[in-house]
């Protein structure tokens, strides 16, 4: 009994053996290998496998593909844009040329009567040197006794001491001022007849005595002031050809360190102007 039993598991093995792996009965089953696509290092990966590319632009028409009647049709189109183009640009021409021409008419009507059309480059310089050897002619016919006069560019400058016109500090003309500036109308309505003036006022650096004034500003406004009032209301002289600036300290005309200086610091200058009043 034990032989047929050996006999019979030698059969089942040598059939388990001719028919192969996927039918024997005793073999374990061994799970799939896992195959990788990423190429290995250095080696390039499979086309398949790249990220596409992006879509490409259309191809540009070949005229090389292009019979005979083709192209005459696509050179006549091309003609045609020419000439519309160069037809719109020779419309920009003409309102270019225009809006010139109507630009250059405004300019002319708005240039005052007398004026020359083209400046020379020294024009302004030589008018401004006509007005300032004028002024420094006319100088020499003002008779105003020792009072400093100088010309300043085109101006003329009349220094006028304070203490000749005012009582100390204040802004009240004394009798000889009223007489000075009597005469200094005088000589002004002579020799620079209807002239814009300009009346300033000024001071020296030391502080203000007294409790009536504020600043040094208010001070030299009150002396310009009552200067301009008494010319325009006692003399020849109209309000409309004057005005009145006060400066304080900003101009001493010398230094502050001395008492001469600080005494011709405080004055009223009567700045004559080469243009006339209307």
């Amino acid at each position: 009994m034990s032989r047929l039993r050996l006999h019979a598991v030698s059969v089942l093995f040598a059939l388990a053996f001719f028919t192969g792996c996927s039918q024997n009965l005793l073999r374990r089953e061994t799970p799939p290998a896992v195959i990788s696509l990423e190429p290995p290092p250095g080696i390039a990966a499979p086309a398949h496998t790249l990220p596409q590319p992006l879509a490409t632009l259309p191809e540009q028409p070949s005229y090389a593909n292009l019979d005979g009647r083709q192209l005459e049709a696509a050179l006549a189109r091309s003609q045609t844009e020419n000439q519309l183009v160069q037809e719109e640009l020779a419309a920009l021409r003409e309102q270019l040329a225009s809006t010139t021409a109507q630009l250059a008419a405004s300019r002319t009507v708005a240039r005052p009567q007398g004026a020359t059309t083209a400046a020379s480059p020294g024009a302004g310089e030589s008018q401004a040197a006509a007005a300032a050897a004028a002024m420094q002619s006319a100088i020499g016919q003002l008779s105003l006794g020792d009072l400093a006069v100088r010309l300043d560019g085109a101006v003329v400058r009349i220094e006028i001491p304070a203490d000749r016109l005012f009582e100390d500090t204040t802004a009240n003309l004394l009798p000889a001022g009223v007489a000075l500036l009597t005469q200094l109308a005088a000589e002004l309505e002579r020799v620079f007849p209807g002239h814009f003036l300009g009346i300033e006022g000024h001071i020296d650096s030391e502080p203000i005595r007294g409790e009536s004034w504020e600043s040094a500003h208010q001070l030299t406004a009150a002396q310009a002031a009552a200067v301009f009032d008494f010319l325009a209301s006692r003399t020849p002289l109209e309000d409309g050809q004057m005005f009145l600036v006060a400066h304080g300290a900003n101009h001493p005309v010398v230094s502050n360190a001395t008492a001469a200086g600080r005494q011709r610091n405080r004055r009223i200058e009567c700045v004559i102007y080469p243009e006339r009043a209307p």
